[in-house]
């Protein structure tokens, strides 16, 4: 209980509250009538949000549960809540979950690690997204040395790896500015900022809006830089943005990713886990987001943490 504790605190000091997770628990839309499961998932911008409310539909159709999914800060977050058992499932990435689980990698974890979370699966790959708009002539990651940056929200996997990359390339002189990728997307729009992080399996909702009205401008990481960040966190991986992803952005871009996941905690029954995986993995198909990378065969690809004996029951 004192771990718990502790963590609490530093959620708290942070600029975290409790009430979300604690809604997570006690409120939300109703399913079945089952058993309720309580899913924290990210920003409503994201990929996180959308997907988990279709894992919710499948979820309830194929199982006797009821889940209710959470609009969270994300992966930090999400791990505070899973440290509090306050959250049975979450979505967050696999550094984040690594760094947690053992202790290490940010100072949220520092010599602190959470010991009850447990991997459940991995589902695609999170692109890192720099962006900007055409008329800040930011064309490159050194350019943001004095800009004003929007790195994610507080303590979410997004702010982590913001701040990971642009130490890795050098960019010490900048205002951060920590918000949702939705509230980026009318910083950006209103002129309050000149760049912002976004991290999530494209297309993200929050950029395709933004891309919609504005002339947008994907800043590459690549060449040199790319490989300092690599260097410097060896979570990232290559990855590209296919040009015609977002409107007015023809040409591919060259950036990195991470790897989302499912995680739980120790303390949910190892039937519940075996349940829910199945639901979601049996009926991919059921799902239209990022599918071409979700699969019971590439689940364990890139798992940074020990699973829940429930889902290793069910991959084997």
């Amino acid at each position: 209980m004192s771990d718990n504790r502790t963590r609490r605190r530093f959620l708290q000091a942070a600029g975290f509250t409790g009430v979300a997770a604690l809604a997570g628990c006690l409120g939300g839309d109703g399913g079945g009538g089952g058993t309720r499961l309580s899913w924290h998932a990210g920003g409503q911008g994201g990929t996180y949000f959308p997907l988990s409310n279709e894992v919710k539909t499948v979820v309830e159709d194929n199982t006797d549960f009821t889940l209710n999914v959470q609009s969270t800060g994300a992966s930090v977050e999400n791990v505070g809540s899973l440290a509090d058992e306050d959250a049975d499932f979450a979505l967050i990435q696999n550094d984040i979950a690594f760094f947690a689980k053992n202790g290490t990698g940010i100072d949220a974890f520092q010599d602190d690690p959470v010991e009850n979370i447990m991997g459940v699966a991995t589902l695609y790959p999170e692109t890192i997204t720099l962006l900007t708009l055409q008329t800040t002539d930011i064309e490159t990651v050194g350019d943001l040395e004095g800009a004003t940056i929007n790195t994610g929200d507080l303590g979410s996997g997004t702010q982590v790896n913001a701040l990971q990359i642009l130490e890795a390339v050098g960019v010490e002189d900048f205002e951060e500015q920590n918000a949702s990728f939705s509230q980026a997307a009318d910083q950006l729009r209103n002129g309050d900022i000149d760049a912002a992080f976004v991290v999530g399996g494209w297309p993200v909702g929050a950029i395709e809006e933004l891309a919609n009205t504005n002339d947008i401008h994907i800043i590459p990481i690549e060449g040199e830089n790319r490989e300092a960040v690599k260097d410097a966190a060896s979570w990232f991986a290559d990855d590209t943005i296919p040009g015609g992803t977002y409107s007015g952005v023809s040409e591919d871009v060259e950036t990195v990713s991470v790897q989302a996941m499912i995680a739980t905690h120790d303390g949910l029954e190892n039937g519940t886990v075996e349940d829910v995986t199945a639901a979601i993995f049996d009926n991919v198909d059921d799902l239209t987001i990022k599918t071409d990378f979700i699969s019971a065969d590439s689940a364990q690809d890139g798992m940074s943490i020990e699973l829940h004996p429930g889902a290793e029951a069910y991959f084997g």
